[in-house]
Order: structure tokens, then C-alpha cells, then sequence
């Protein structure tokens, strides 16, 4: 049986997630929602104890709780698939191939993932949905040592950083992010079902391995209408999130 203070911390999770609670704004207070949900402040205290220790919101003695993120903001401080982001704040990750193919690998392809210019690269284009709704499309470019194993993949696979972590152990695990604006062209319009140079949201990454080797490099454009990015600063950290749109 859940615990009460469980079911109270799950309850505020979701209330974060909805915005009820913004980021910036403060929780009720510990005799508010002690009243609110008809429990004793010290249940109150375990169930906003366990938000503060998964970042949700802030802690300071003898103040309100403030809001610092919700399970809808991805940290790009954290390195997490569109996938992993997804299931975070409770939606469905979908993936649908729309082309495949081995192509000698350009110079940009060269310098990114560190491989002779002419070595055979797989280029994917994939379309990635939130609960079915289109809304990015990655144009990755696999290096030649892993291009077989994501060639093996079904075109419906939600989560390639997965399968490739359960048929080979492969772990991403450093990223670099450049993020930027451009226009819809024709064919990703039709493929994300936005209009023709609607803006878009770019984001170009290479990831590799703990020991530094390049896995991917990609072309990644959101829909500016489904999902947004975010900056959280503090004196230690100012990191980048994702986040779906308002």
C-alpha cells in the first residue's frame, strides 16, 4: 500500500507538470497543504522532502518551497534521449524511419565523427512523436563502427539509445549541443504537418562514448509549437532544458 506522503509527493508532482505551480512560484505552505490534503505537517514535510531531493523544487530554512523545473524540462546538463525525456513526464515516445542509407562520409561527416572523409557512414532521417503527434525530425549520421548495429533496428524502434545499450553496451555518454533557429523547408513541413518555412527549432549534437569517441552526429529540428527550451541559472550552474511548449 502507498504510502500517504508518497501519494502527496505524487500529487504535487503532477501539479508541477500541469503548471498549477510555475517555475519561479512558491508551494503552499507546509500548514496549507497539511490542510489541503487533511494530513499532519510532518507527512507534508516527507512528501515535499522527496521533491527536493529529485530538483523539483528549492529548499531554504524558514522559507516557502520555490519551483525550480518540472519532469517536463529536460536538462541538457544531463545527457537523456528524446525517449528517456518522455517517459520522464509521463508521454509516449514514438519514432518512425522515413529513409536509411550508406553514403561515403562527407568532410563535415569526417571532422565530427573523426573518420576518414570517404568512410562508409549510415544516414538516418527519423521522424520522433510525442503520444503520436510529430514533433522533431533527426537527421543523424552514425559512425561507421556502430552504422551495422543501427542498421539492424526496426524502423519503429522508440529508443535506438536503448536498443543499442541492450545489443551492444553501447553507453552515450558526453553530448555537445549548438542550438539555433531555421526555416521549414517543404518536405520536413510535410513530414512534421506545419506549414512551409514555419520556424523550427535546430539543434546539432555529436555524442560519444565515455572514452570520447564520436557515435553520432545530428541534425535535430523541433517544432517551435510543441516543444520550447529553457535556461535555469544559479551561481553554480546555468544549465539548458527542453521542454514542451506552452
Amino acid at each position: 500500500m502507498t504510502a500517504r506522503h508518497e501519494e502527496i509527493a505524487d500529487e504535487l508532482r503532477h501539479a508541477i507538470d500541469r503548471e498549477e505551480f510555475t517555475v519561479g512560484s512558491r508551494l503552499p505552505s507546509e500548514t496549507e497543504l497539511a490542510a489541503q490534503y487533511g494530513v499532519s505537517r510532518g507527512t507534508v514535510r516527507q512528501a515535499v522532502a522527496a521533491l527536493t531531493s529529485e530538483g523539483l523544487i528549492g529548499s531554504r530554512q524558514g522559507a516557502r518551497r520555490v519551483v525550480l523545473t518540472s519532469r517536463r524540462s529536460q536538462s541538457f546538463a544531463e545527457l537523456r534521449s528524446f525517449a528517456q525525456w518522455a517517459r520522464a513526464m509521463g508521454r509516449e515516445a514514438t519514432g518512425h524511419v522515413v529513409s536509411q542509407e550508406y553514403r561515403p562520409a562527407s568532410h563535415e561527416d569526417a571532422v565530427r565523427l573523426q573518420l576518414e572523409v570517404g568512410t562508409l557512414v549510415l544516414h538516418v532521417l527519423r521522424v520522433r512523436g510525442l503520444d503520436g503527434e510529430p514533433v522533431l525530425l533527426e537527421r543523424t549520421v552514425y559512425a561507421d563502427w556502430i552504422s551495422p548495429a543501427v542498421a539492424e533496428i526496426e524502423p519503429e524502434c522508440p529508443s535506438v539509445t536503448q536498443r543499442l545499450y541492450e545489443d551492444t553496451g553501447l553507453v552515450f555518454a558526453y553530448g555537445e549541443h549548438v542550438i539555433d533557429a531555421v526555416a521549414c523547408g517543404a518536405r520536413d513541413a510535410g513530414l512534421l504537418g506545419v506549414r512551409r518555412s514555419s520556424p523550427l527549432l535546430r539543434v546539432r549534437r555529436v555524442t560519444t562514448t565515455r572514452e570520447g569517441r564520436p557515435v553520432e552526429w545530428s541534425d535535430d529540428r523541433y517544432r517551435s509549437d510543441a516543444v520550447s527550451f529553457s535556461v535555469h541559472n544559479s551561481i553554480g550552474s546555468n544549465p539548458l532544458a527542453r521542454k514542451t511548449a506552452e
